[in-house]
């Protein structure tokens, strides 16, 4: 039992201990010195950075190019609307069975009835032995043809890619079994045409049966190199020759670009926005970080959205692979060499640009620093390589690599947006207020418009299946 002296002592000595206020005291009565509310997930948004922005007054961006398909080479071509792939119908011609064929709107039904498939490595596309009933249009990627060997091993007959087609011939006659395998060796996009939708078609279609029966031969068309409509021109020339007469022709049915948006709704409560203002605005503060949630996911739909993402619009002949996974030397090179014409920029998830200079360092190649806005960033053959945390990795280690040309004049990548609405906060950003609840809760709606366009295919380029584990 303690007893009063005890008590006193005990008081006497806990005096002595504490002879000035306590700090868990004194921060009651003082203000704190306090950062603006911080946001882990904003990123350096280089893509909104880099490229040049295009008024879109309308809010539809028409992008008008010339007529480019080129028949006679052997090869069939296809377009690409985003993610949608679909196989130009007078393409079609190219198969040995329909070449010379011209009839239009026999050909559009074939191409409407060709189904898309995307695979990845390792994929059986077709199996040997099962029954071959359809045609393969390979529209983008490769695929390994092999058939069984003598002592059951595995024979390899080729690589078929791009343009590339299989089972043209079993389409008529008898279907038959296939005699190979059909086996992705990257990833990429085919197209089929079953016989049994083939066979309605051509029920329907006089001159499709008299083509097949007569095997007209096809002349090919003068086109340039890169499939665009030859204009006729005369060079060199003295004296009085006559001049050839030419026009240039377009696509009938340009793309058009609406904008895209991004919308939320910020809610404050009225008591906070009347008396928790000081020393920060809380409507501002909430107001900013909505805006920078709204910014990274218009990078991140300007990147992956499959109507407007770069990845997605990527033509099919600017796409290459990695010759063994890595990002080497050589792979960035034969990734410039897609967008030859004065490429803008390079941009990477930053785990590859890590992978691009371990490659390098690996060869002996160091790549070099520039100067690009104030900032120092690696470079590859002068282009500078900026980070995209928004470029996907797939669940294996592996991502994609762009490189594009910017800039309207360039015919390059232009990011599309409007500026002047109502209630604008940013440029082609609202705030628009829109009333107090019953609980005495502010809402604003918050909108971003958007959208991104590739004016002509080669200002944009894809190195795929990039692996960056070590």
């Amino acid at each position: 039992m303690t007893t009063a002296a005890e008590r006193n002592s005990g008081s006497e000595s806990a005096e002595a201990a504490q002879q000035s206020l306590a700090t868990a005291a004194a921060r009651n009565l003082a203000t704190t010195t306090k950062t603006p509310p911080q946001m882990q997930g904003i990123s350096s948004r280089w893509l909104l950075r880099v490229l040049p922005w295009v008024q879109v007054t309308g809010g539809t961006f028409r992008v008008n190019r010339r007529l480019s398909h080129t028949l006679g080479d052997g090869r069939v071509e296809f377009v690409s609307t985003g993610s949608d792939v679909r196989v130009i119908p007078l393409e079609l011609s190219e198969l040995p069975m329909l070449r010379g064929y011209d009839d239009l709107p026999t050909l559009e039904a074939l191409a409407a009835r060709c189904e898309q498939r995307d695979f990845g490595p390792g994929e059986v596309i077709v199996r040997e032995g099962e029954p071959a009933d359809r045609l393969v249009l390979i529209a983008h990627g490769k695929l390994r043809k092999s058939t069984r060997g003598r002592y059951d091993g595995e024979s390899t007959q080729g690589v078929l890619a791009d343009g590339e087609f299989d089972g043209d011939e079993r389409l008529t006659g008898e279907a038959g079994t296939w005699d190979h395998t059909l086996t992705s060796l990257t990833s990429g996009t085919v197209l089929t045409l079953e016989r049994g939708a083939f066979d309605s078609v051509l029920a329907d279609s006089d001159s499709l049966r008299a083509h097949l029966t007569a095997s007209r031969s096809l002349i090919p068309s003068q086109r340039t190199e890169n499939g665009e409509s030859a204009i006729a021109l005369a060079s060199g020339h003295v004296g009085e020759h006559a001049l050839p007469g030419t026009f240039v022709d377009y696509e009938l049915k340009p793309r058009e670009y609406d904008l895209e948006v991004a919308q939320t709704v910020l809610r404050v409560h009225t008591r906070v926005a009347d008396l928790y203002n000081h020393p920060m605005n809380q409507l501002e503060e909430q107001l900013r970080l909505t805006v920078e949630a709204l910014r990274e996911r218009q990078e991140h739909e300007l990147v992956n959205n499959s109507g407007v993402g770069l990845l997605h619009n990527v033509d099919m002949k600017q796409r290459v692979h990695t010759r063994s996974g890595p990002p080497t030397p050589d792979d960035l090179d034969e990734l410039l060499a897609t967008v030859w014409k004065d490429p803008s920029v390079i941009l990477a998830h930053p785990k590859a640009i890590a992978a691009i200079g371990r490659e390098a360092s690996a060869r002996g190649v160091y790549p070099q620093s520039i100067d690009y806005e104030g900032h120092s960033v690696p470079a590859w053959r002068g282009v500078p390589i900026l980070p995209c945390n928004k470029i996907p990795v797939s669940p294996q280690g592996t991502t994609s690599v762009l490189a594009m040309r910017t800039g309207e004049k360039a015919q390059g990548v232009v990011g599309l947006h409007q500026t002047g609405i109502p209630d604008e906060y940013s440029p082609s950003l609202s705030v628009r207020f829109m009333g107090i609840n019953d609980k005495a809760v502010m809402s604003y709606l918050v909108s971003a418009y958007y959208s991104a366009a590739v004016l002509v295919p080669d200002a944009l380029g894809m190195l795929e299946d990039v692996e960056i584990g070590h």
